[in-house]
């Protein structure tokens, strides 16, 4: 496999004396190599490397116009930093100071005149092996960089499943079409971009406001499943449920379970200051607490739950109206209605 694709592989010989171009045209010939293009005008260099994509570059130093030097200088700048690009310094200066000055401006190696045919060949399928290597690193670090982001991928939907599974467990026992967290989360998101919070920060809030209820797990049968009002003592036992979904996501690391965590533990309270478990009152509350208080008392009226029958959406924007500024932050009713006009 390397030694068919060394035999492949492209030059781009640059040499303003002809007779050196053919001399290593036919030295590649009777070495095997198949590839190659030539020139012996150096201003020539941007648009036969852009044309060739070579694999090798074989330049001279010492030509009219665009000297070895400034080529040297103007491809560096075409070649991409991680890339390993071989150029072969082609001259009669076997100055120290020549081979410095060739070597800081990005030349690998030299071939110097006249030359020997044995060193041209050995030098060039040096440096091309080098440069098999490097291609072969390159592509074995792609596909490496692809099967990262493929399980990242498969992570960040995992995450995502996970989240919509525990926002289910919440609902499980008195949701009858089992997609109330589902739609708290989009109306969420609907109203956080209303809003116009960051789009990072709006989709936070939907995926966290599925998980707003989870505490009724730790809320009885015979108070959750209660047909009709509560009694005092039992709507007191009700409220636990937002300091227990607070407990249970208490300590993540995730932003979206610290979101998650807020919203759980505030989206009972109210503008006014009369809502549970704190009694906070106006932008004390959390911004997400605010936004799903709405979209929690939207989509809980307007569906059907053991305790009570479902309103009417008309009904239920109607209350909406008349809780803001009361139940409601006022700017956030103001986009919920927004949302619902269109």
């Amino acid at each position: 496999m390397e030694d068919a694709w060394i035999r492949g592989a492209k030059f781009l010989i640059v040499d303003d004396q002809e007779y050196n171009v053919s001399l290593l045209e036919r030295i590649l010939i009777r070495a095997g190599f198949e590839n190659w293009r030539s020139t012996t005008d150096p201003l020539l260099i941007d648009s036969l490397y852009d044309e060739s994509a070579p694999d090798i570059v074989l330049l001279d130093l010492h030509m009219p116009e665009m000297d070895g030097f400034t080529a040297l200088k103007l491809l560096r700048s075409k070649i991409p930093e991680q890339q390993y690009l071989p150029i072969l310094v082609l001259t009669a200066d076997v100055s120290s100071e020549a081979k410095q000055k060739a070597l800081l401006g990005g030349a690998n190696d030299f071939l110097t005149k006249p030359f020997d045919k044995s060193e041209v060949v050995l030098r060039i399928t040096n440096l091309l092996k080098t440069r098999y290597l490097h291609l072969q690193l390159q592509n074995h670090n792609a596909q490496l960089e692809d099967r990262v982001k493929e399980r990242t991928s498969e992570l960040e939907k995992a995450k995502f499943e996970i989240l919509e599974l525990l926002g289910r467990t919440s609902e499980y026992r008195d949701d009858v079409t089992e997609q109330h967290t589902q739609r708290v989360g989009q109306l969420s998101g609907m109203i956080a971009r209303e809003l116009g919070l960051p789009a990072s920060e709006a989709e936070l809030i939907r995926l966290a406001s599925p998980l707003h209820d989870i505490g009724k797990i730790g809320i009885p049968d015979r108070i959750l499943l209660k047909p009709g009002r509560f009694t005092e003592e039992e709507f007191e036992e009700m409220k636990t449920h937002a300091g227990i979904g607070a407990s249970i996501l208490d300590g993540s690391l995730f932003p979206v379970l610290q979101v998650a965590k807020v919203i759980a533990l505030t989206h009972h309270e109210r503008w006014d200051g009369r809502g549970y478990p704190s009694g906070l009152k106006g932008s004390d509350i959390p911004l997400a607490g605010r936004i799903v208080a709405i979209a929690d008392f939207y989509d809980a009226l307007t569906h059907q739950r053991p305790y009570k029958q479902a309103w009417t959406k008309e009904e239920t924007v109607e209350e909406i109206r008349k809780q803001r500024g009361a139940h409601f932050d006022p700017e956030i009713v103001d986009a919920f209605l927004k949302i619902i006009e269109r």
